[in-house]
């Protein structure tokens, strides 16, 4: 423990700043796997889903809380699930 008055408001800084992320990174994923879950459904809801996933991911990128090519794959990937499930081949 640090002995310092600024090293341990730092600490205190850190723990507070890392269930503030673990929290977000948490609710990212929810909205993912929801997105994943309404692809079964009607193409509509699975729509809105990967609109919702794909602005979860940039907040999250721009926020500095994954990377922004972490995101760009995940919304790529996420986009052309859809894509392949949705869309028929004449």
């Amino acid at each position: 423990m640090p002995n310092i008055k600024s090293a341990i408001k730092r600490v205190e800084l850190a723990k507070v700043r890392t269930i503030k992320n673990a929290s977000a990174k948490s609710s990212l994923r929810t909205i993912i796997r929801r997105f994943e879950e309404s692809i079964s459904t009607d193409s509509e809801t699975a729509a809105l889903a990967l609109k919702k996933a794909t602005r979860a991911l940039d907040k999250a990128s721009s926020k500095g809380l994954i990377h922004k090519n972490l995101a760009a794959r995940k919304k790529s990937r996420l986009t052309s699930r859809f894509s392949k499930h949705f869309t028929k081949v004449s």
